[in-house]
């Protein structure tokens, strides 16, 4: 086995724990005896961990976890960067040293993990991190880069499209802005009204959510809207149907509508997620960092995630 030494060696490293499912109060910083890589495998040194909503709704309750093959105790975040630093047996195309990115399922909030490379998938895989590109950033790809590239390829979107996006600040609407209008949409995301600058600042025309959204987006595109995505719940769904988007160019990615499409990212193209970490090495697509915490501060920072009012995406440092 290849190896690299560590501040924290090979023995144990800190990692969050839930003993309990339930909210952020129930999360503790642990220390663990250090996961090894097995044939293979990598073990990566982790460097930065991005949150997102799922990471603490798969964690809430006894029943949702075991949808997601979680029992207690269980680790938190999915999302990470690092640096390979052990290497087992029989893998082939990564390197002690290498930085890679990718997910853990709920795992990721630690001092190390170990990916597996041969029966990878999007909650247990590692990619080359490019030049150019900060483990901090790398560290919010995963999840909300993948979703939102599933989200685009579900309404199909094109330069001829105006689409409108709900939850547009959020953490994956960072993401699925910017790609709309590398395709070359025009794009109005729906926020609060603090959040209008921000939204430009992305390249979406702001428009605020509530009631009479249908006729705010009617007053900004009165040639009509093709296209929308919702982010967060419903309320884009409902308006995009008003203004006589078919259901087939409208999809959502957190609740289901009779229908609509959801979105996955799981289901993302293949080569997506490498995509999206292209463009932000070749300065084409940035990613907002809201907020970052030490690890030591997870509460904080999954109480932040959980309220949903966040501008961009929550990383924590390890």
């Amino acid at each position: 086995m290849r190896e690299q030494g560590d501040r924290r060696l090979v023995g144990e490293g800190r990692a969050v724990r839930l003993e309990s499912f339930g909210g952020a109060e129930v999360l503790d910083v642990r220390e663990v005896e250090a996961p090894r890589a097995g044939v293979g495998q990598v073990r990566v040194r982790v460097r930065a961990a991005g949150l997102n909503p799922m990471d603490w709704i798969m964690t809430a309750d006894a029943d949702t976890a075991a949808r997601f093959g979680l029992s207690l105790p269980v680790g938190f975040g999915t999302d990470y960067a690092g640096v390979v630093d052990q290497v087992g047996g029989g893998v082939a195309g990564f390197a002690v040293g290498d930085r890679v990115f990718g997910g853990a399922l709920s795992r990721a909030a630690a001092d190390f993990v170990v990916i597996d490379t041969v029966e990878g998938s999007a909650a247990n895989e590692a990619h080359r991190t490019p030049d150019g590109v900060d483990d901090r950033t790398a560290a919010t790809l995963t999840i909300a880069g993948r979703t939102a590239s599933a989200a685009l390829a579900a309404v199909a979107l094109g330069p001829d499209d105006t689409v409108l996006i709900g939850g547009a600040a959020g953490g994956v609407g960072v993401f699925a802005v910017q790609l709309a209008r590398i395709a070359g949409a025009r794009v109005i995301g729906t926020g609060s009204a603090t959040s209008s600058d921000f939204l430009r600042e992305l390249g979406a025309e702001p428009v605020t959510y509530g009631e009479g959204l249908a006729d705010r987006v009617r007053a900004l595109a009165p040639d009509g809207v093709t296209a929308a995505m919702d982010l967060h719940g419903t309320e884009t769904v409902y308006a995009a149907r008003e203004l006589g988007i078919r259901d087939s160019r409208i999809c959502t990615i957190a609740t289901q509508v009779d229908g609509i499409a959801a979105a996955n990212g799981a289901n993302a193209t293949i080569g997506a997620l490498e995509e999206i970490a292209r463009l932000i090495a070749e300065g084409r697509l940035r990613v907002p960092i809201a907020e970052r915490f030490p690890i030591e501060q997870i509460r904080r920072a999954a109480e932040l995630q959980a309220g949903r009012h966040v501008h961009g995406k929550i990383v924590i440092d390890l």
